[in-house]
């Protein structure tokens, strides 16, 4: 095959697209201004769909994720079961997991393809909170390193529709923990990239609890993990200490 050829072959080769995966539970306030948000702020061609998996919401979610142009999809309530459930749906080579109150940076879906093209199949983002609270930015800035340790499902994870697979997905043993759960298999057998740009997450929760005390129980539920917790004892801690 002559160069002519091997360039032609090349530029006929069609870019991966992505799929959104969305898990939600009563985020009707939310929904859409995050899907107008995703449009705006990516290339068309580059979305296969964004889909949005409930988990039984008792408002209006479902409903403003139609309206929006989500396809919308009811799962059994958990979000390793969502995003899992998500997964299976999904359509395009590659997979970007995002929480409902998380904005992806702009041009996230070029940036994402890009790096799977230069072979690194599963990342995130670094993170920034949608506040200027110094102790908030003090962790955030932390989110740059690449070590298990400063990862979470606030950054968002994208990862190509093979690895999922060859990796089982979430461990829907998990009611939380499960992004964090998820990316330390990652990191044990692949390699795993942190993109330089952020995404902006909410502070919402740290508003409601209070943020020393509410980083506080996250580092205990860490601390946990380390030491062998079971994903009960995780959960009965974050139902005791952390939950709305």
């Amino acid at each position: 095959m002559n160069v002519l050829s091997l360039t032609h072959d090349i530029m006929k080769k069609k870019a991966p697209q992505i799929s959104i995966i969305i898990p939600t539970l009563n985020e009707a306030i939310r929904v859409g201004p995050l899907l107008t948000y995703l449009r705006e702020h990516s290339t068309a061609k580059n979305i296969r769909e964004i889909l949005l998996v409930d988990g039984g919401s008792t408002d209006n979610t479902i409903e403003m994720a139609s309206a929006f142009g989500a396809k919308p999809y009811t799962a059994e309530k958990g979000r390793a079961k969502q995003m899992n459930f998500g997964a299976q749906m999904a359509k395009a080579e590659i997979l970007y997991f995002l929480h409902a109150d998380t904005l992806p940076p702009h041009a996230f879906d070029t940036l994402i393809i890009n790096a799977v093209c230069k072979q690194q199949e599963a990342g995130c983002f670094r993170l920034k909170f949608d506040t200027s609270n110094w102790f908030l930015s003090f962790f955030s800035w932390f989110s740059r390193i690449n070590l298990k340790i400063c990862r979470g499902g606030d950054q968002s994870l994208f990862i190509t529709q093979r690895l999922f697979r060859k990796t089982n997905g979430f461990n829907e043993e998990y009611v939380i923990y499960e992004d964090t759960e998820f990316i330390g298999r990652l990191y044990k057998k692949y390699t795993f990239k942190v993109l330089p740009q952020r995404v902006i997450t909410s502070a919402r929760k740290y508003r409601i609890k209070g943020t020393v005390k509410l980083q506080y129980h996250f580092g205990v539920i860490h601390l946990k993990n380390m030491l062998g917790a079971s994903p009960e004892e995780l959960y009965e801690y974050y139902k005791r200490k952390i939950a709305v």
